[in-house]
């Protein structure tokens, strides 16, 4: 029988690996470290953390929490290693940066049906069913690989992301809708500064402590967009010219305010609002505190702070599958940030399916697409939609189905967001049989 093959030891590719195999099939995983190295890594370990070692919240109120849940009723190694090797932080589940990685690598190595290739793949294979998750430092040959299969205009090397912004949180008693130059309606939600609190922000702005750039980052980072830190300091009134002119607008009392920061929609549901131009190097504590400096702002809250980072990722609305496969190639499957997710646990999550998926395609049968109430479903329903500005994201609450029956309450909302989908993924587990086919 043909191996399945996994390119790439991250975070997805390890959950990948593992999945396949501990449902009874044999894979290959590749990984080219430590052989050849990345800017980012350190170790030759698989599942190697390169930024925090949190792994976000255990409460299941919260987009990591939720996930967790998911992953550990599908049989999760990473999760199962990330508790065996946790260490004190509260309600979050923090991991010892070497044993973690340490403990992947021991697991999947001990493995029978797990071969490790430590070698740099520069061509997909053909006629394979093949697991692509090679993340965001993916090597340069099997970049033209991927151009070649997606089109060159499908893939991004910078990830500029603005913040998104739950709707709820805003102030719409100072924020208005409305579209420039449109006297009523509109698209998008306006917040109105005076020239006084336009001072204040920008000040705040230009002082506010940003993240510093990685070599390997540097080059091309400012080539599409900039940061709008950077673009403050070009002038104090840059900004009120650009993306915060307020032009064609006029706020409640029918005047045109000094300068306008607008948010657009970022979800069909309307739950999310993303700030226009807001793409940032800002550390989070500082985007917080500045942005809600902002009128109808005073109180945001954020599900996703704004990043710009070198990411490679594919535009998935255009590629993908529903089940994580290629239009082009459906035997390829694609997962973690390569996709356009951010964040451990996502990544691990979608590896985990597209091991599962691709599982189910070995043996003849058709790839499952996971429901829209879990959080799997979600994520990956919100990077497969077609989007004209498809951005990375993380799980939030804004990207769930929101309950049929309005519940003003933000915590009960949540909470029933929760049920919908622990019973949307019981029910799922038990009509595919994904409980009890472990060997």
């Amino acid at each position: 029988m043909a191996r399945i093959e996994v390119i790439g030891g991250g975070l997805a590719g390890s959950e990948a690996a593992w999945q396949i195999a501990c449902r009874g099939e044999p894979v290959r995983l590749y990984e080219m470290r430590p052989g050849k190295n990345t800017p980012a890594h350190k170790t030759g370990y698989l599942a190697e953390l390169v930024c925090s070692n949190s792994l976000g919240s255990e409460k299941e109120s919260t987009g990591g929490g939720l996930l967790k849940l998911e992953l550990e009723r599908l049989n999760s190694l990473l999760l199962r290693a990330a508790k065996k090797t946790r260490v004190p932080a509260g309600n979050a589940l923090a991991v010892d940066r070497e044993k973690f990685p340490a403990e992947v690598t021991r697991q999947l190595e001990e493995h029978p049906l797990i071969e490790i290739k430590r070698e740099e793949i520069r061509e997909i294979p053909k006629n394979n069913i093949t697991i692509i998750a090679t993340g965001p430092l993916t090597s340069e040959p099997l970049i033209q690989e991927l151009q070649k299969l997606t089109g060159q205009e499908s893939l991004y090397f910078f990830d500029a992301a603005a913040p998104l912004v739950y709707r709820d949180s805003i102030d719409m008693n100072i924020a208005f809708f409305g579209s420039r130059y449109e006297e009523q309606g509109g698209d998008y939600i306006n917040c109105p500064l005076t020239e006084e609190e336009y001072q204040d922000f920008y000040s705040a702005l230009v002082k506010a402590e940003v993240v510093p750039l990685h070599g390997f980052e540097e080059q091309k980072l400012f080539a599409g967009c900039m940061p709008i830190e950077n673009l403050a300091k070009k002038g104090y009134k840059t900004l009120a010219f650009g993306p915060l002119k307020p032009v064609g607008l006029r706020d409640r009392e029918g005047k045109r305010p000094f300068a306008v920061v607008q948010l657009r929609r970022d979800n069909r549901e309307g739950t999310l609002y993303n700030l226009v131009g807001f793409q940032t190097r800002l550390k989070w504590p500082e985007q917080k505190r500045v942005f809600r400096m902002i009128p109808g702002l005073e109180n945001a809250e954020l599900a996703r702070y704004g990043v710009m980072h070198r990411n490679l990722y594919i535009d998935s609305p255009k590629t993908l599958k529903p089940t994580l496969q290629l239009n082009s190639r459906p035997e390829v499957f694609c997962a973690g940030q390569l996709i356009g997710v951010e964040g451990y646990l996502e990544s691990a999550l979608t590896g985990l399916w597209a091991g599962i998926n691709a599982l189910f395609l070995s043996r003849g049968e058709s790839p499952l697409v996971a429901p829209r109430e879990m959080a799997l479903g979600s994520l990956i329903d919100y990077i497969t939609t077609p989007s004209k500005n498809f951005q990375p994201i993380n799980m939030n609450f804004g990207i769930l189905p929101q309950p049929k029956k309005r519940i003003k309450k933000k915590q009960e909302r949540r909470e029933k967001q929760v049920n919908n989908a622990r019973e949307a993924l019981q029910a799922f587990l038990e009509k595919f049989g994904l409980m009890d086919d472990f060997v």
